[in-house]
C-alpha cells in the first residue's frame, strides 16, 4: 500500500517516440491507485528520413508541432499539474532537434527533453518492474521502439547491462524499403543484419533459465495478440515459436491487407512485419520461450515517478542548501558547546527529517521548515546543561538568547519554541513569548514541527539509536508508520501513539505504528 494524497492531482506523460506521439493524462490518489482520464496516440512519425537523412523534414516538423498543440488543449482540459515530456531515438539523431523543440516551447507551451537511450531503458524498467512487483523479477526487459530496441539484462533485480541497438521498427523499414509487403529476400536481409548486430552486442548467449523475459512497445503488444502464450496473471504474453509460425502470413500482406485482416492502425500494420521479424530473431538468439508484455513503457515509467515527486519536498537550489548548511552546522556547534548527546541528537534528527519527507504530501512545508526542524532536533536537549527536569523550558530559554550561527529573526524563535515543546511537559501557548513572537502562520508551522520532533525524540528516548528507518504508507486518513528496529528492542506503542496526538491534530490524520525487525524483513525479502 503506497501513501495517498488527500485530494487526487491530474498529471501528465508524453512520450515522442519514433512512430508515434503519445500522451496520458492520469488521476493520481497515490503512486498505486492511477485512474487514466484520457489516452491519445498522435499518428506522427518523427523517425521518418531521420535515420536517411540525419533530420526531420518540413511536414514532421508541422505535425509534431500540431499534435504538441492538441496535448496542450487537452492537458488543460484536466488541469494537469505536473507533466514530463520526452522525445527519444529520432530526436536524438535530428541535426534539426533544437528547432523541433523550440517550436513546440513557442507553440505548445511544453518542454519537450530528448533524453538518452540510457534514460530511456531506465523509465522503461521503473514501470515493468512496478507493473510486475507481485512476480520475481525479470532476466531481460526489451523494448522496441521506432528507432532502438532496448536491451537490459537483470539479475536478481538489479541492472547487468543496458545496450541500446539501432534495431528500430521505422529505422529498418526505412533501410530495407520495407514498407509493403515484405518478400522473402528481404526479410531475410532483415533477420541477418539484426542477428549481426546481435552477435556483436550479445556474444555469449545465455543458457535456458526458470527466469522469464519482457518485451515492451506497441508492435510488442500487436504481436502478442495475435501470437499469444498462457497469461501470466492478467497479462498476456508473447509465444515466439507461433509468431514465428505466423510470420510468413504476417509478412506478405500489404499494409492496406494488414489493416483489415488484423484490425490495426495504418502506421501499426506498416511496420509490424518489420517488429515481428526482430522479435522472431531476437528470441532465437536469447533463447526465448515466452515472453510477458505487460503493455507498460516509458509513459508509464513517467507518470510512476512524477507521482512520487507529488509525495517528497523540492530539490533545494543551491543558495537554500548553502543556507541550511549554515543553520545546521551553528546548531550542531552550539549543541557541542552546551554538551548533548551528539549520537542521541543525530538520530532524533533523522527520524524527525524522516517524517518530515514521508508526511510532505500532507504538510507541503518548505526548505525551511524542514532545517528548522533539523536544527531543533540537534539542539532539543540543550536544557540539560542547566537542569533535567525542566530541560525543556531551559533550552527554549538557552536557544532564544544565546547567538548560534545562522539563527536569527523568527527562525531563532521558533526553533526555541520547538525545543520547549519537544516532550509532552509544555504544550504550544500564546502565553510563551517565543511562540506569542510568531504570527498565526508561524504558530501553525510550529505545531506541526513540535509534533514530528516530538514523535521523533520519543521514538529515541532510550537513546539506543535501535530505530533504522521509518516507512509511511496508506491514507488519505489513516496512516501506518512502520518502525524499523536493528534489533530486538522493545517499543512501548502505546506510549508512542499518545505522544502522536498532537501531529495527529495538526495533520488531521490517524496515527498508528508497527514494529518490524530487520531480520524479518530480510527473511521474507
Amino acid at each position: 500500500m503506497a501513501l495517498k494524497l488527500r485530494k487526487p492531482i491530474h498529471l501528465a506523460a508524453i512520450d515522442a517516440g519514433s512512430n508515434a506521439f503519445r500522451l496520458m493524462v492520469a488521476r493520481i490518489r497515490s503512486t498505486d491507485d492511477w485512474e487514466i482520464v484520457e489516452s491519445v496516440r498522435a499518428p506522427v512519425r518523427l523517425g521518418h528520413s531521420v535515420f536517411t537523412s540525419g533530420q526531420f523534414d518540413r511536414k514532421t516538423l508541422r505535425d509534431a508541432t500540431a499534435a504538441f498543440r492538441q496535448f496542450r488543449r487537452i492537458m488543460d482540459k484536466h488541469g494537469v499539474s505536473a507533466y514530463r515530456a520526452v522525445a527519444t531515438s529520432a530526436a536524438r539523431e535530428a541535426r534539426n532537434s533544437r528547432l523541433l523543440l523550440a517550436r513546440i516551447r513557442h507553440q505548445a507551451k511544453i518542454d519537450l527533453e530528448i533524453i538518452s537511450g540510457d534514460e530511456e531503458a531506465r523509465l522503461v524498467r521503473v514501470a515493468v518492474l512496478r507493473a510486475l512487483r507481485n512476480f520475481v523479477p525479470p532476466r531481460f526487459i526489451l523494448d522496441l521502439g521506432g528507432g532502438s530496441l532496448e536491451v537490459n539484462e537483470l539479475r536478481g533485480g538489479l541492472l547487468r547491462e543496458s545496450i541500446g541497438l539501432p534495431l528500430g521498427t521505422v529505422r529498418l523499414m526505412e533501410a530495407f524499403h520495407a514498407q509493403g509487403a515484405i518478400h522473402e529476400h528481404t526479410a531475410n536481409d532483415i533477420r541477418l543484419h539484426v542477428l549481426s548486430i546481435l552477435q556483436s552486442a550479445l556474444p555469449h548467449r545465455p543458457g535456458h533459465s526458470g527466469a522469464y523475459t519482457v518485451v515492451c512497445g506497441g508492435n510488442a503488444e500487436t504481436l502478442a495478440a495475435l501470437a499469444s502464450g498462457p497469461r501470466a496473471g492478467d497479462m498476456t504474453t508473447l509465444n515466439p515459436r507461433l509468431l514465428r509460425e505466423r510470420l510468413w502470413h504476417i509478412l506478405r500482406l500489404n499494409p492496406e491487407e494488414r489493416m483489415k485482416a488484423f484490425s490495426v492502425r495504418r502506421d501499426r500494420a506498416e511496420v509490424m512485419g518489420v517488429a515481428a521479424i526482430v522479435l522472431v530473431t531476437v528470441a532465437s538468439w536469447l533463447r526465448l520461450r515466452q515472453m510477458i508484455a505487460p503493455r507498460v513503457g516509458v509513459r508509464e515509467g513517467l507518470l510512476y515517478e512524477l507521482a512520487v515527486r507529488q509525495m517528497r519536498p523540492p530539490e533545494m537550489t543551491d543558495e537554500q542548501r548553502k543556507h541550511s548548511q549554515l543553520m545546521l552546522a551553528g546548531a550542531e556547534s552550539f549543541a557541542q558547546r552546551v554538551r548533548c548527546d551528539l549520537k542521541h541528537a543525530e538520530q532524533v534528527q533523522t527520524l524527525a527529517l524522516q517524517l518530515f519527507d514521508q508526511l510532505w504530501a500532507y504538510h507541503r512545508l518548505d526548505f525551511e521548515m524542514r532545517t528548522i526542524l533539523a536544527a531543533a532536533a540537534m539542539l532539543h536537549d540543550a536544557g540539560l546543561l542547566i537542569n533535567r527536569k525542566a530541560h525543556h523550558r531551559h533550552g527554549e530559554y538557552l536557544i532564544h538568547n544565546a547567538k548560534v550561527a545562522g539563527l536569527r529573526g523568527w527562525a531563532k524563535n521558533m526553533t526555541a519554541c520547538l525545543v520547549r515543546y519537544h516532550n509532552r511537559k509544555s504544550e504550544p501557548s500564546a502565553a510563551h513569548s517565543a511562540f506569542a513572537s510568531l504570527n498565526r502562520e508561524q504558530r501553525k508551522k510550529t505545531r506541526l514541527l513540535a509534533g514530528m520532533l516530538r514523535l521523533a525524540e520519543r521514538l529515541e528516548s532510550d537513546h539506543h539509536q535501535a530505530i533504522s528507518k521509518l516507512t509511511i504508507e496508506g491514507g488519505p486518513r489513516d496512516v501506518r508508520i512502520h518502525v524499523e528496529l536493528r534489533d530486538a528492542s522493545r517499543l512501548n506503542l502505546a506510549g508512542i501513539e499518545r505522544t502522536a496526538r498532537l501531529l495527529e491534530r495538526e495533520l488531521k490524520l490517524r496515527l498508528t505504528f508497527q514494529r518490524v525487525l530487520m531480520v524479518e524483513k530480510e527473511r521474507v525479502a
